[in-house]
């Protein structure tokens, strides 16, 4: 279900923090709609080579996938960062339809979303993020929202330099 709003159906903790993110999530992919492929992936900014529309989703998608799988759950990073190259995912997205990287990137939300409604929010994670602090779901819930809100603010300027396209 796509989002056009923050306000939650019922005012738990639970509802809240999902409503934002559902909402943060629903806004990135509505700030794609209608990019023409070539735009999505031209980068505007000199000092930011990787900084394109396809590179921002697919940097999405993959936080998404570090913070539930790898950093929550403890699962093998499986992630296309290598050591020489921590922003691949962002290199990369250039290589793929935009449809593609926007496909990707719900079917992730769907899976942390479904993982997140069965998860207690005091869940501690399996990996320790800096100085061996185990955030718990709710941290993690927090921060993506935080992550994707901030990178709906570099889509909104892409969109608005590469074709004029503003709101949503």
């Amino acid at each position: 279900m796509t989002r056009i709003d923050d306000t939650p159906e019922a005012w738990d903790e639970r509802t809240q923090l999902t409503t934002f993110l559902d909402y943060t999530r629903d806004t990135a992919r509505a700030k794609c709609e209608g990019i023409s492929e070539e735009d999505a992936r031209r980068a505007l900014l000199p000092g930011s080579p990787l900084m394109t529309v396809s590179g921002l989703i697919n940097h999405l998608r993959w936080v998404e996938y570090y913070w539930f799988q790898v950093v929550l759950l403890g699962e093998e990073d499986r992630g296309p960062w290598t050591d020489e190259d921590p922003d691949r995912e962002m290199r990369i997205a250039v290589e793929f339809p935009v449809k593609q990287v926007l496909d990707e990137y719900e079917a992730q939300c769907a899976r942390n979303r479904e993982l997140a409604s069965a998860t207690d929010l005091d869940a501690r994670a399996e990996r320790a993020i800096r100085d061996g602090l185990h955030v718990d779901l709710r941290w993690i819930l927090l921060h993506l929202t935080e992550e994707t809100a901030r990178h709906n603010g570099h889509l909104d300027i892409l969109r608005e330099m590469l074709d004029g396209t503003t709101g949503s």
